[in-house]
């Protein structure tokens, strides 16, 4: 416990909550009666609720009977495509992307993008969210919904081989111009849309492109078995090997979702020298009857693992809480073993390990002096969430997205006790309903790409 300093009032100060904390060794436990003290939108101190009573402050949240977490994040997702949410269901996926999503998203204008991702902003505020990762079009307009929302974002101007250089070069100067806006809340990624539509070059220029500046890069790879054999019987390669070949994995890369790779990619994995990291969204996969990300393999050769969701056109909902219950779940079926995953791990993958993932691993993700002030409460009083023998266990097993009372990001609260600060929804439904006729027409025959997974 860390007293808080003495200099002029706090800006904000929790009182009378449990707190998940982490220890030096990133284990995972709770502070009963604590206090958060946070400054110039970080946390200052991590205490207890009597050491601050007479702390001076601008603002005071009383949280008894409510849990203090550091904010979720979503490691993969398109916010835009909310507008596509249960649009096109039980299909495999050749058939929802080639028939129904890239027809679709040839109509996309700026104004349906901007009304989606305020949608899908105010969705993941409601949830517990403070960060997301996307990766989409148009996403000069993206950055200003996350401006608006008071969100955290890190956000990758999707590209194709098939725009020519044009497109890598657009991915390019938007991470560059765009990296530190929204008061520092944004921070970009190159986004090369994945190895079955970008081709070897334009992958090793971008991993070039990611070493002299710096930047992230965010894609799909071995997103299922059938992506991972087409590539194998096209190339010889699978998709992790033609990223070790072009040199992605000796930059700092976040691959979506994974669940294509092989054990013959481990070794590879291994002898990536970048900071590579693998965003899981299981929702997605038990819809599409995929198999799910290795999540054990992977933290074996310490990869972080983060949660998402995909976007919501495929996944149904932005609910990152629902992806960490899932989570736990589908390890222990697909493992046969009931001690894998726990309930600490899972928090471990919602809170540190997807910091990490998204290259904010001194930021966020845990409650600690310095961080930045990244934080959800939840309701704990529920009769689903009563009684409480093992906090870890109510948490991802019985508490819900819906249980979020509060969710602050930079110190500055965006709801609260469920009352959205930054968005109004009932005007962002009624504006995207009128756009939606023009964005579902498919009579015109085009799509933006081809799916060959």
């Amino acid at each position: 416990m860390t007293p808080p300093p003495a200099h002029g009032p706090a800006d904000l100060v929790i009182t009378g909550c449990t707190a998940l904390v982490h220890d030096e060794d990133d284990q995972i436990g709770f502070l009963d009666d604590a206090a958060i003290v946070v400054h110039g939108g970080r946390v200052e101190a991590v205490t207890t609720t009597p050491v601050v009573a007479g702390l001076p402050a601008t603002e005071r949240i009383d949280a008894r009977g409510q849990a203090a977490l550091p904010g979720l994040i979503n490691c993969h997702t398109h916010t835009p495509m909310v507008a596509l949410r249960g649009l096109a269901e039980d299909l495999p996926a050749h058939e929802w992307f080639n028939e129904w999503i890239w027809p679709i998203e040839s109509n996309l204008t700026e104004r349906v993008v901007a009304l989606g991702a305020r949608l899908a902003c105010a969705e993941m505020i409601r949830g517990g969210v403070t960060t997301f990762a996307d990766h989409y079009f148009a996403m000069d307009t993206v950055a200003a919904v996350v401006a608006e929302s008071g969100l955290r974002a890190n956000l990758g101007a999707a590209f194709f081989s098939s725009q020519g250089p044009a497109g890598r070069e657009a991915s390019l100067d938007f991470a560059l111009r765009q990296r530190g806006a929204a008061d520092g809340r944004i921070t970009t990624s190159l986004a090369p849309h994945a190895p079955y539509t970008v081709d070897d070059a334009d992958l090793a220029a971008t991993a070039e492109l990611a070493r002299e500046h710096g930047l992230l890069v965010h894609l799909h790879a071995s997103e299922n078995r059938a992506q991972t054999d087409n590539s194998l019987d096209r190339h010889g390669r699978t998709p992790i090997e033609i990223l070790h070949r072009t040199g992605l994995l000796d930059v700092d890369v976040l691959i979506a979702h994974g669940t294509g790779i092989l054990d013959r990619d481990l070794p590879v994995l291994r002898q990536g020298t970048g900071r590579i990291a693998v965003a899981s969204a299981p929702r997605g996969y038990l819809k599409f009857g995929w198999d799910t990300t290795p999540i054990r393999a992977l933290r074996d050769l310490g990869i972080p693992v983060g949660l998402a969701t995909d976007g919501a056109a495929s996944n149904n909902t932005l609910d990152v809480w629902e992806s960490m219950a899932l989570t736990a779940l589908v390890q222990k079926s697909t493992q046969r073993d009931p001690a894998w995953l726990t309930a600490r791990q899972a928090l471990d993958h919602a809170t540190l390990q997807s910091a990490r993932a998204v290259g904010l691993g001194q930021e966020i993700g845990s409650l600690a002096p310095g961080r930045r002030a990244d934080i959800v409460l939840v309701d704990l009083a529920g009769p689903h969430t009563q009684p409480v023998h093992d906090l870890a266990a109510t948490l991802v097993h019985s508490a819900r997205s819906a249980d979020v009372t509060t969710t602050i990001v930079d110190g500055r609260v965006l709801m609260r006790d469920r009352r959205l600060l930054t968005l109004d929804v009932p005007d962002i439904v009624r504006e995207l309903s009128a756009e939606l006729p023009a964005l579902i027409d498919r009579s015109h025959g085009k799509r933006i790409q081809e799916y060959e997974g």
